[in-house]
């Protein structure tokens, strides 16, 4: 978050309690309202404020809109094994997540491995939040979203596949590393966040509508063009993302999925392994020290930058802003107030 006049601490407490409030008073049970009010202000604690906060008032506009049933609860189509096919019934996109999480951890506790494919779901917002969850309890999670037609293909102009994002989390050290990542080179949430902020992103993140690669946020949520990581290779991992969560779930794909406005009805795949399970278990946590040891001395570009691991500094965000307040931007925090 970039500190200007125009952002201000809300405590974590505070910040829950609004949310909470809000969704109680449009239909969300007091234990439904309870644990999705949690993850939105945790986001904002990690400091993911893009789905946190800031993304906040589109999730209830999608409730009030229908898109998005605040009663309705996961149901189980097909299991096999280690595998379970799941309908989220388009419940709220955060629960139904949590809950397809840890029901994969439960088949991972059973059989070593276990896979839980959720179609007919609602956008999750973070999806490292799913990655801690997994990660926290001794798991390594792997899981992925498919989403609406938001990136064009290497080579094309016009959207025709999803930045569908990924998520790798493994436990170390009574935390966790946490990759989580989009297929865009930025997130339009992290794009939407930089532009309102007046920011420029630090490297080039898509195209404007004259076809040059840009780095104005505001130029490619514009021309909706945003740049493939690793350009051709983030195109394909995001075409095999979808092809995956679309077979394995039986739902839609992201040419199916409804507009982008009103995104809903994705297909998402979550992956829990149970480390606990293999022989090497005992070792595993050294292995990992070893392997983060060496990376931390790497030569440094820039000796002001830390060389770190994925996640490595959302604790210490996580717990600079419970305990001194969640930054937020003032307007964010009058339109949640208002609502």
């Amino acid at each position: 978050m970039n500190y200007t006049e125009n952002t201000i601490r809300i405590p974590y407490d505070k910040l829950k309690s609004e949310f909470f409030r809000i969704l109680i008073s449009i239909g969300f049970s007091e234990s439904k309202a309870e644990k999705c009010a949690e993850i939105f202000t945790m986001n904002s604690a990690d400091g993911v404020n893009s789905h946190g906060i800031n993304r906040f008032p589109r999730f209830v506009k999608n409730i009030v809109k229908g898109y998005v049933k605040p009663d309705a609860d996961p149901s189980l189509l097909h299991n096999i094994g280690s595998l379970e096919q799941w309908d989220g019934n388009l419940g709220p996109g955060p629960l139904n997540a949590a809950f397809a999480t840890e029901r994969a951890m439960l088949l991972a506790t059973e059989n070593g491995i276990g896979m839980v494919a959720l179609a007919n779901t609602n956008h999750w917002m973070r999806g490292g939040t799913y990655g801690w969850q997994a990660a926290k309890k001794g798991f390594v999670g792997i899981c992925w979203t498919n989403t609406c037609q938001n990136m064009p293909a290497w080579g094309a102009s016009d959207p025709r596949i999803g930045n569908n994002p990924f998520v790798i989390a493994v436990p170390y050290q009574n935390e966790a590393i946490v990759l989580d990542f989009a297929m865009s080179q930025y997130s339009y949430g992290k794009l939407e966040s930089l532009n309102n902020e007046g920011r420029k992103l630090p490297y080039p993140g898509g195209f404007n509508k004259q076809g040059e690669i840009t780095s104005d946020p505001g130029e490619i949520l514009e021309s909706w063009r945003v740049l493939p990581i690793g350009y051709w290779k983030g195109a394909g991992l995001s075409l095999l993302l979808d092809i995956m969560a679309t077979i394995l779930s039986g739902g839609l794909s992201t040419h199916q999925i409804q507009s982008c406005t009103s995104e809903y009805s994705v297909s998402q795949v979550f992956i829990a392994i149970n480390l606990k399970a293999l022989h090497n278990f005992p070792a595993i946590d050294n292995s990992i020290h070893q392997i983060i040891e060496d990376l931390h001395k790497s030569n440094q570009v820039d000796a002001t930058s830390k060389i770190r691991y994925p996640g490595e500094n959302v604790v210490h965000i996580r717990n600079e802003n419970i305990k001194n307040g969640i930054p937020v931007n003032t307007a964010a925090w009058e339109k949640i107030v208002s609502m």
